[in-house]
Formats: C-alpha cells, sequence, structure tokens
C-alpha cells in the first residue's frame, strides 16, 4: 500500500473510520444502559474527524484517480453504512491501487 499517495492515505483512513464506527456498538450501550459517557463521548470525537478526513480524501482520490460519478457517489455512501468502507476499500480502492500500479 503505497501511504504517500491521496488513495493510500484513503485506504488507511477508510479502515480507521470503520472502527471507529463499529466501536459505537461497544459505547452506546455504555452510554445508554450504564451512563459511562466517556468512551462514546472519545470514540464520537475520533470517528468525526476521521469521517470528514476520508470525505476529502475521497474528493481527493477521485481527482486524482478520475473515478466516474458511480464510483464516487459509492465511496460517499460507504461512509454512511457499517461496514461500508470495508467494502469499498475491497471493491473500489484496492482494485483502483492496483490499476494504477500496473500503468
Amino acid at each position: 500500500m503505497n501511504f504517500k499517495s491521496a488513495l493510500g492515505a484513503l485506504r488507511i483512513v477508510g479502515l480507521l473510520e470503520g472502527i471507529s464506527f463499529l466501536s459505537f456498538m461497544v459505547t452506546v450501550p455504555l452510554k445508554r444502559i450504564y451512563g459511562i459517557e466517556e468512551p462514546n463521548m472519545i470514540v464520537g470525537m475520533t470517528h468525526g474527524i476521521l469521517f470528514i478526513a476520508y470525505v476529502f480524501l475521497v474528493f481527493w482520490a477521485s481527482t486524482e484517480t478520475k473515478w466516474d460519478t458511480k464510483t464516487k457517489v459509492w465511496a460517499y455512501v460507504a461512509s454512511l453504512l457499517p461496514f461500508g468502507t470495508f467494502v469499498a476499500d475491497a471493491k473500489i480502492f484496492k482494485p483502483t491501487q492496483r490499476s494504477l500500479k500496473s500503468i
């Protein structure tokens, strides 16, 4: 994975964003059932920052790689769905990175 390119950075941030999104499955019950709010606040702030970075990197990578509109929309929608960024990495980001290496 080339970390110096926008696509490489997108793959890393997408993975982290997906993990932070799934972390809510632990922190929300802690907050709602047990009244422990701190983990949810930390995960929420982290997820918000990663979400913004993901959206920015999708824009940047899509302009560098000249994705069509359908691919861009699916990359953006992936950030709204649980496991979406993992699927986007497997179906969009990794194949794109492989095709760029072969050029």
